[in-house]
């Protein structure tokens, strides 16, 4: 096992100084390194992605570099399945403000965009997610059940006017049959509206909820609403929270973000695992470039409700827990060990990458405090021993699913 050095992102919707989670466990792990109170501390790499690849501590090589000497290292099953290199890429996120609402394409679908559209879509590979809070953590995740978006188009006149009066009369007179395709084409018309209506109506529409009673206030959500909208005035994304499930994540709860799903984290620190890629699609709430029609066309219309997207770890044993997604990029074990015990990892058949964020212990020759990270060869284990003084160690490990 090796200890690594982690990048870390400093984008500017990420938390600052040390109320970032990212900062403080980089720091933990590695006392000199600084932190500005000033700057944000958005992201923590771990993994061998070119934009931010993790160094090898002992020996100052990069991991990449490091695994294709020792290409056994990574598995069998791994290498058969994505050759000699690690298929994912973990994260740690600090998130001030509202990412971009966006959705991941497909496999296929990224080979596409990386063929014709090389500039916007840098790597030919897909990216599911998986986000697991560390702290409270606010996301919108997948269109809401048709019951929610029919209320909320009956009864949101701003949000009515900038889709089209006559494509939400269509969507509220839809048949299961055809309400997909219609709910396509109110999503599509609001991303599509002009710049100056979107404003007005949002404007229009905090002014009317503020005058309103608090019920209203509460069902509406004014407080979110205002928040999103002083981050990014007058964007469409603003009226995502009436179409999106609004999810709020207690610490240890994790959603799945397949192929296709919208999605926009809003605040909140998270443990975050994906296939080792960096191709989003975008469409509002952000600065950055916005594809709407490659967005639109891509993505799944399934009208779910907000417990449909949490997504559920099975127990290993009584220390460790498993988040298994449906792709074979990744999985994510969450290890638990009380003070004053012993406990032996589950070997895994893949490489492994393992971060600490809470507690301390001692494995083989390593300290692994709060901020660690350790790269783990295919089938290694370590035992884990904890102090009498020692509060719960947790771990995330990340590793191969195929």
């Amino acid at each position: 096992m090796m200890e690594l050095s982690c990048a870390v992102q400093h984008y500017e919707w990420g938390k600052a100084g040390s109320n970032s989670v990212v900062a403080v466990l980089r720091q933990s792990a590695d006392p000199t390194f600084l932190i500005d109170e000033d700057k944000p501390y958005a992201e923590l790499w771990m993994g061998t992605h070119v934009n931010g690849p993790s160094i090898v501590s002992l020996d100052n090589v990069l991991l990449s570099d490091w695994i294709a000497r020792n290409p056994g290292s990574l598995g069998k099953k791994l290498t058969a399945t994505f050759g000699q290199q690690l298929p994912f890429l973990f994260k740690i996120l600090s998130i001030n403000k509202a990412l971009s609402i966006q959705a991941h394409p497909s496999l296929d679908h990224a080979q596409e965009l990386n063929q014709k559209f090389p500039h916007l879509y840098k790597d030919a590979n897909h990216k599911p997610e998986l986000a697991i809070a560390l702290t409270k953590f606010e996301a919108l995740c997948g269109f809401r059940s048709i019951s929610d978006l029919k209320k909320h188009l009956q009864s949101i006149p701003e949000l009515s006017t900038v889709i089209g009066d006559s494509l939400v009369s269509k969507f509220l007179e839809s048949d299961e049959e055809n309400v997909q395709n219609q709910l396509k084409q109110c999503f599509k018309a609001l991303m599509t509206a002009e710049e100056s209506l979107v404003e007005s109506q949002l404007l229009s529409l905090i002014s009317r909820l503020e005058s309103s009673d608090e019920n209203s206030k509460t069902e509406y959500q004014l407080d979110l609403l205002k928040r999103i909208h002083d981050q990014f005035p007058g964007d469409v994304g603003c009226f995502g929270i009436y179409l999106f499930n609004y999810i709020v994540l207690a610490p240890g709860e994790a959603i799945y973000l397949g192929a296709n799903e919208i999605h926009s984290y809003i605040s909140g620190d998270c443990v975050e695992c994906m296939a080792c890629s960096d191709n989003v699609v975008r469409a509002g709430l952000t600065p950055k470039f916005k594809d709407v029609e490659t967005l639109c066309s891509m993505l799944q219309y399934n009208a779910e409700p907000p417990c449909k997207k949490l997504f559920q770890s099975i127990s290993e044993d009584s220390n460790t827990s498993i988040f298994l997604p449906p792709v074979p990029d990744f999985a994510v074990a969450v290890i638990k060990v009380g003070n004053s015990s012993e406990y032996q990892l589950i070997p895994r058949d893949s490489a492994s990458i393992c971060i600490v964020v809470q507690g301390c212990a001692s494995g083989e020759n390593l300290v692994l405090k709060k901020g660690k990270v350790i790269f783990l060869n295919a089938n290694q284990s370590m035992t884990l021993k904890t102090s009498q003084d020692s509060e719960t160690f947790v771990c995330f490990q990340a590793f191969c699913n195929c």
